[in-house]
């Protein structure tokens, strides 16, 4: 496996990649190798929108749409000499295989040619939390979790295919820990969160994805806000894990940074789930 030390990487995606500001650099910095992390993201952005963005600024020279304060995508990817720059869908769209292109090929030649040094990679994203409204039983989606996830990863595989890119296998790692953990997440009635009060919530136990809390509403009055697609704690520490075995090509035993709200052996099984997706993802074709 080729070994890295230090790399610059630039994310060119959304709120699944804003996640990594969390613990991937710490996790970096404990093996002592260097990282260099920058996000050209927008929260929910498709890759059409992305390719829609970078054409307007091409089309318009006033037109800045990245970063703040706002600068054009060709200027931050000719600012440094990228080893990595990141693309990946909308979760939303992650497992409709039709919405990927033409945009990701517009996306890969334009980052070829302000980076051309630069390695395109995809960051394979994870399936929704099994208490999200689209895919419960009955669900606007008419699919669940496994086959979310089944759909996802066959649209990026054929993504990868096209364009000859690798997969950070992140939503693999996320399903994987989910089969693997002593301790599952438990879905529960829906209707409780009707009836429910403060402080009480349903059981958390076990999610990589998703978090609960409670929250004032327009109405001045306490409501439990649910989130049921992003990374929690225990996940984005997952994929910071994942993020380093894959780009950096070492051994997750390098990493000794452990977050204070992770339990040791939590994380030592997280480390051991990254481990696993990164070196088993490809085989699985």
């Amino acid at each position: 496996m080729n070994t890295k030390q230090n790399l610059k990487i630039l994310t060119i995606g959304n709120s699944f990649t804003n996640s990594l500001t969390q613990y991937f650099p710490e996790v970096v910095k404990s093996t002592g190798c260097d990282l260099l992390l920058e996000l050209a993201n927008h929260s929910g952005c498709e890759l059409s929108r992305h390719w829609r963005y970078i054409d307007w600024e091409e089309q318009d020279a006033a037109v800045r749409m990245y970063q703040e304060p706002r600068i054009k995508m060709r200027d931050i990817l000719a600012r440094e000499t990228w080893d990595i720059v990141t693309i990946q869908q909308a979760s939303r769209e992650s497992w409709r295989a039709e919405t990927y292109q033409p945009y990701a090929t517009n996306i890969y030649e334009y980052v070829k040619q302000y980076a051309p040094q630069a390695e395109v990679v995809i960051q394979q994203t994870w399936s929704y939390r099994e208490d999200d409204p689209r895919i419960m039983p009955d669900g606007e989606w008419g699919i669940n979790q496994n086959s979310m996830y089944e759909l996802l990863t066959k649209a990026y595989r054929k993504l990868a295919a096209e364009l000859n890119l690798r997969i950070i296998p992140t939503g693999y790692a996320v399903q994987l820990a989910r089969q693997q953990q002593p301790f599952r997440f438990q879905n529960y009635d829906p209707a409780m969160l009707e009836t429910i009060r403060w402080p009480d919530m349903p059981s958390q136990a076990g999610s990589l994805v998703g978090v609960m809390s409670w929250r004032k509403g327009e109405d001045g009055e306490l409501k439990l806000m649910r989130d049921s697609i992003h990374l929690n704690l225990r996940g984005q520490y997952l994929q910071a894990c994942v993020w380093f075995a894959f780009l950096y090509g070492r051994n997750v035993k390098e990493i000794t940074f452990v977050p204070q709200i992770i339990g040791d052996s939590d994380a030592q099984f997280l480390r051991e789930i990254a481990r696993q997706a990164v070196n088993t993802f490809e085989q699985l074709k």
